[in-house]
């Protein structure tokens, strides 16, 4: 399954953190694959995507 991550924008804490799980957990227990988009909603129209796997989503 392809699963899209799109936030609202604005300062959220723990965002990082909740997307993070989400990749990994998708990815490790169920091997479906992610796809974040940038900038909000203008994202999706605009094709501005990011693929999402364990290694992009780890902490610097």
């Amino acid at each position: 399954m392809r699963v899209g991550v799109l936030t609202g924008g604005g300062d959220c804490p723990g965002r990082n953190a909740v997307i993070r799980a989400v990749v990994r957990k998708g990815v490790q227990e169920y091997g479906y694959t992610f796809t974040g988009f940038r900038d909000g909603w203008r994202g999706p129209l605009l094709d501005r995507t990011v693929p999402l796997g364990i290694p992009a989503v780890r902490p610097p």
